[in-house]
């Protein structure tokens, strides 16, 4: 789901197009009518090869991605994701209407939806589950907590100095719930189909105390509600989580309001070791993994597995830090602008994307993928050119500058599949250009995020996978005023006020069409900035055992399993 959920706990349309165009016309994608096809169908365990563990079952304190990907199993949110697309669809929601000044939201919602417990789903538990993020006190509050509702809807009920564009949830009646804005955002309605914006049970939350959170910003303690209490709507509930062998136990919802599961359950099973997990795969062991590496593509093929291929929905870049702040120094010589564009004429991404991504990776022109609405193909770009790039560092007077070039061991990426070889190509081609490199290697989680965070490099390699479909989700989690104080190391706590204007302006334009041109002109202004320098969008695979069907990859690394289906 993202790049690094431990650190920064951190769209073909824009939400509003999407939320006209689709309110009082949509259905989501697993109303059936009843029972659907799926009773009987199938049957049987799918072993899923995860990562690794969770890091607890609430999506509201959620920001990894195996978090989500159990929890995207067990809860829905009123939005969810089209199967196998970025556009945000209806879910618990059966459509939606936006006021004319973009602040007001009226959902009306599926009727007679159980909660897990067996309590109803309705307008005072979507209000409920709204009202119980804006409160959030304590360790609550805490980024490393609630990320994402800060990164959507900004400060809490008890933050004035940073105030919160959630003002209110009113149930109008059992099946309509109208969600009240401060300020219009593109981010809503389309970051609602994020899990940590699911609709959980209001009696389960209030019985094991979920707000609870114990330890430390840096260590918490999540209740008993997220260790072993997750009650949600989806088509899948819990049963189980083994934490001392690494394994989560989901079984299919026989209630469920929609289309119900063809597996009897599921088992994530933790195995950190990418070999290890193709060997598994081979052997029988496990069913399905993710992050597979490009170089095991043609071995698992050859062995009958299925290689899912999913639409490139990231963004691979070569991190600056521009040293503009005492809190995190850095060569000056980054401080020169035709030292970047240096550095950009000097990265061969052609052969970068033939000789170390998979088939479909593209070159990359700017920090978003091209489906994403506001993506502007008139940018600046910077052609592979060494001697240009020779040329920029003569005339800056920087010729042989040595930079601190970090990149991680130990990890697989959608973006980043051979961090190594990846590292090797990119210095060869800054040392051909004039740079001098000093390489730094270190193991991804803690060493090399808490070092890129604190600033200790001067260039280094990092990424982004789409959280949903839209702009501010890539270019303003890099480059917003408001995000920079998180992003202060990765680009160097750039100042650029009008790059700062550019993106507010485009997050609270409510129209479309005007929202668009803002978001491309903001693009326009970063690449001449060239805070950093983008590579490449890279299509990430699953592989799955010959006997699975009906796994739809996501761009978003969002899969659901309700689909799937064993064959005998």
């Amino acid at each position: 789901m993202s790049r690094r959920r431990t650190t920064r706990v951190l769209a073909a349309s824009s939400a509003a197009l999407i939320a006209a165009t689709l309110a009082a016309c949509a259905s989501s994608d697993r109303d059936s009518g009843g029972d659907g096809g799926g009773d009987g169908e199938s049957g049987g365990t799918l072993v899923f090869g995860a990562t690794g563990d969770p890091a607890m079952l609430d999506p509201a304190f959620g920001s990894d991605g195996e978090t989500f990907r159990v929890s995207r199993q067990i809860f829905e949110g009123l939005l969810g994701n089209e199967l196998g697309g970025t556009d945000p669809v209806p879910e618990l929601a059966t459509d939606w209407d936006v006021s004319e000044d973009g602040l007001e939201y009226t959902f009306a919602l599926e009727e007679g939806v159980k909660f897990h417990d067996g309590t109803d789903f309705n307008a005072e538990a979507v209000c409920f589950n709204f009202d119980r993020w804006y409160n959030f006190e304590g360790l609550a509050q805490s980024p490393s907590a609630s990320y994402y509702y800060q990164a959507v809807f900004g400060g809490f009920a008890n933050t004035p100095e940073t105030p919160s564009i959630y003002e209110s949830c009113e149930a109008t009646d059992e099946n309509t719930a109208v969600i009240r804005l401060t300020q219009v955002t593109s981010k809503f309605p389309a970051a609602l189909a994020l899990p940590a914006f699911s609709i959980q049970s209001p009696e389960a939350l209030q019985e094991y105390d979920a707000d609870n959170l114990g330890g430390s910003e840096d260590s918490l303690q999540y209740s008993e509600y997220a260790m072993g209490h997750p009650v949600g709507t989806g088509p899948f509930k819990f049963d189980s989580w083994d934490r001392g062998n690494g394994e989560v136990t989901i079984v299919r919802n026989d209630d469920y309001w929609g289309e119900k599961a063809k597996l009897d359950e599921i088992i994530f099973r933790t195995i950190s070791d990418g070999n290890t997990r193709r060997q598994e795969l081979q052997a029988g062991s496990i069913d399905a993994y993710d992050f597979v590496a490009p170089a095991d593509y043609g071995s698992l093929e050859d062995d009958g597995a299925q290689i899912l291929v999913r639409d490139p929905f990231n963004i691979l870049y070569l991190g600056i830090n521009g040293g503009n702040v005492p809190e995190f120094p850095a060569n000056p010589a980054l401080q020169d602008i035709r030292v970047r564009q240096a550095l950009a004429h000097a990265i061969d991404r052609d052969t970068i994307v033939t000789s170390l991504l998979p088939d479909g990776a593209e070159a990359a022109i700017e920090f978003m993928p091209p489906t994403v609405d506001g993506y502007a193909e008139d940018v600046t770009t910077y052609e592979y050119d060494p001697d240009r790039a020779r040329q920029l560092l003569t005339e800056a007077g920087a010729l042989g500058t040595t930079l601190r070039f970090f990149y991680p061991t130990d990890v697989t990426r959608p973006y980043l599949p051979d961090p190594a070889a990846m590292f090797q190509v990119i210095s060869q081609n800054l040392t051909d250009a004039g740079f001098t490199i000093e390489p730094t290697a270190l193991p991804w989680n803690p060493d090399y995020l808490n070092a890129v965070q604190a600033g200790g490099a001067d260039i280094h390699l990092l990424g982004w996978t789409g959280d949903y479909n839209d702009a501010y989700n890539f270019i303003g989690t890099f480059f917003a005023e408001a995000s920079n104080n998180q992003a202060s190391a990765e680009f160097g706590a750039f100042s650029a006020p009008e790059i700062f204007a550019a993106l507010a302006a485009a997050d609270a334009e409510p129209d479309p069409e005007n929202r668009t041109e803002l978001y491309q002109e903001a693009n326009r202004l970063i690449m001449d900035y060239l805070p950093g320098v983008p590579i490449s969008h890279s299509p990430p695979a699953l592989a799955v055992s010959d006997r699975v069907e009906g796994l739809e990859p996501s761009p978003l690394t969002a899969e659901v399993f309700y689909t799937v289906s064993l064959r005998d």
